[in-house]
């Protein structure tokens, strides 16, 4: 692919793996739990025609150092700052799914001058809002499957507990009953290739149990609920209709706090609408991206006729 560049730069004492592709306005894409760059295979292509998309490996995964340290999402927030800043880029649109919208929340309440739009995908303000209404035994059956329970136990401070493996399962397996909570049913069983895909790319590059663990931990201390209304930057917040994860009514009370923000329901679609719908996905957030630019090019010009309007004024009443 042209104009792609990928490497490693070193934030707050680790190696955090990175890529560039395209040319244009820089577009941070911060991805979810247990994900890595791969995730946003449907997005790089169109994004990078239009923008500078840079993508990382969050701490705890992909090519990206795994510490086994607490993980919070301010610390994650600040590792994706210290990215940009290495790169040289001083502000970027920015756009994090699930987990990943917990971390771009962080980024625009802590570094609001970096900044320049902000699109939010089945997120919440809370990770206590993950699988929060009517699906108590879902959670339960996805924490034990991933072998969870020790990590539920740790957060609610019983940190003794012993350690329990529910089924057994095969790696594989736990990644696809994963991925079928994940997308749209529909979508997950007519899209067998695609979904081998995926499979395939994460067991390329495993994570760790205790790392994804600490991603987990600190998605569920997310607590945004106060500090939602302090994000100024304009805001896009997309939810799937049928998300078994986010509830789409959780991601739309993120629109209730954010000053200057829209909510979009895709239709039909699961916890990844930008995979099961990603060329309606993706027109929309370049949509967005070029309204964002044009307002603020508008803005700039309001401001530059009335510095020569008080020039003129002040010319003729000079005399």
């Amino acid at each position: 692919m042209k104009n792609h560049k990928s490497g490693k730069v070193e934030v707050n004492d680790i190696n955090i793996y990175y890529e560039i592709h395209g040319k244009g306005e820089p577009l941070l894409l911060v991805e979810g739990l247990g994900c890595s760059s791969w995730m946003w295979f449907k997005q790089i292509p169109d994004f990078s025609r239009e923008y500078k998309v840079i993508v990382f490996d969050n701490r705890g995964v992909g090519d990206t150092d795994k510490p086994d340290m607490e993980y919070t999402m301010e610390m994650m927030a600040d590792d994706a700052a210290g990215v940009l800043k290495a790169l040289g880029i001083e502000s970027a649109h920015v756009l994090g799914v699930s987990m990943g919208g917990f971390i771009a929340q962080e980024i625009a309440i802590n570094y609001p001058d970096m900044v320049k739009s902000l699109a939010l995908v089945s997120t919440s303000f809370s990770g206590r809002d993950i699988m929060h209404r009517g699906s108590s035994s879902l959670f339960s059956t996805f924490a034990g499957l991933w072998e969870l329970i020790p990590a539920m136990l740790e957060f609610r401070g019983k940190v003794n507990a012993p350690m329990a493996n529910s089924f057994g399962l095969t790696t594989e397996k736990k990644i696809r009953y994963g991925l079928s909570l994940a997308f749209a049913p529909e979508y997950f069983n007519s899209h067998i290739e695609e979904i081998d895909r995926i499979v395939e790319w994460r067991l390329v590059h495993p994570q760790p149990l205790y790392a994804w663990k600490r991603q987990l931990i600190a998605g569920m201390k997310f607590d945004a609920t106060d500090r939602a209304h302090q994000i100024k930057a304009p805001t896009l917040v997309v939810t799937g209709s049928e998300d078994r994860v986010v509830q789409p009514e959780s991601s739309k009370r993120l629109v209730e706090k954010i000053p200057n923000s829209r909510f979009v329901e895709v239709q039909g679609t699961g916890h990844l609408p930008f995979i099961e719908q990603a060329e309606e996905f993706n027109k929309m957030v370049l949509s967005f991206l070029k309204e964002v630019t044009k307002d603020k090019e508008a803005v700039i010009i309001m401001k530059e006729m009335r510095k020569w309007w008080r020039r003129i004024v002040s010319f003729f009443f000079s005399y």
